[in-house]
């Protein structure tokens, strides 16, 4: 099993379909994983199959986090959606990869959009773990078109 970052596969197909709206009307969330999970450009949509679980306490709720004040950029020829930094407090759990996907309540939903590899397993014993979003315009933003 692997967690390989990824564009998901859908997620490109969808979003020449105009099933993708970051600016409102989508909402997006974050799902935290395990090393024992298989996610990559393959993956399709959310599912809770080796997802995180607190190791104590209730930090972590299956289904993962909203993703709050998307802001969709251009800048130059590059288009490109920022979120505000996401913190579970009072964490205990390790998650070795994420998984941003899309759900709207309307048909398709739960797609997958891009996959997080952090390159190993980042722990949290009764802390906060919080993914933070590169900055904006930076040249380094998780989903770009350019």
């Amino acid at each position: 099993m692997a967690i390989s970052q990824a564009v998901c596969n859908v997620f490109k197909q969808e979003l020449l379909k105009g099933n993708h709206d970051f600016d409102g009307g989508a909402t997006y969330y974050i799902a935290l994983y395990t090393s024992s999970a298989s996610l990559g450009a393959t993956t399709t949509a959310y599912s809770s199959s080796n997802e995180v679980t607190n190791s104590s306490g209730a930090a972590y709720s299956a289904g993962g986090k909203v993703l709050t004040s998307p802001t969709v950029t251009l800048s130059g020829t590059t288009a490109f959606v920022d979120f505000a930094d996401v913190s579970w407090t009072s964490a205990s759990f390790t998650a070795n990869g994420a998984l941003i996907y899309r759900q709207d309540g309307g048909a398709p939903t739960d797609d997958a959009v891009v996959v997080l590899a952090f390159g190993g397993d980042f722990t949290a014993s009764n802390g906060t773990f919080t993914i933070q979003f590169p900055a904006a315009g930076g040249g380094s933003e998780i989903i770009r078109l350019g």
